[in-house]
């Protein structure tokens, strides 16, 4: 029997293509600290997979903290401002 072993096929990558930037367009919201946090997801392109839970979770505290603070009422609270 005779076998052929051949390293690839013409035009194919030698080999496989690593992971790279998704290239995810982030549309505006117009709310800064909104902005700064989605705009930090894109940090994750150039971390390896393991740190990527890191910046994850920082986004994700973030927006949260945004998101309770549109449920704080405006001014100081009861006895905030003690003499």
């Amino acid at each position: 029997m005779n076998e052929e072993v051949h390293d690839a096929a013409p035009g194919a990558p030698a080999e496989p293509a690593g992971p790279g930037p998704l290239g995810l367009l982030r549309t505006p919201t117009g709310r800064d600290e909104i902005d700064a946090r989605l705009e930090r997801l894109g940090d994750v392109d150039d971390l390896p997979a393991d740190e990527h839970v890191a910046v994850y979770e920082d986004v994700h505290r973030g927006l949260r903290d945004a998101l309770t603070a549109l449920d704080a009422p405006p001014g100081p609270r009861p006895y905030e401002n003690r003499s």
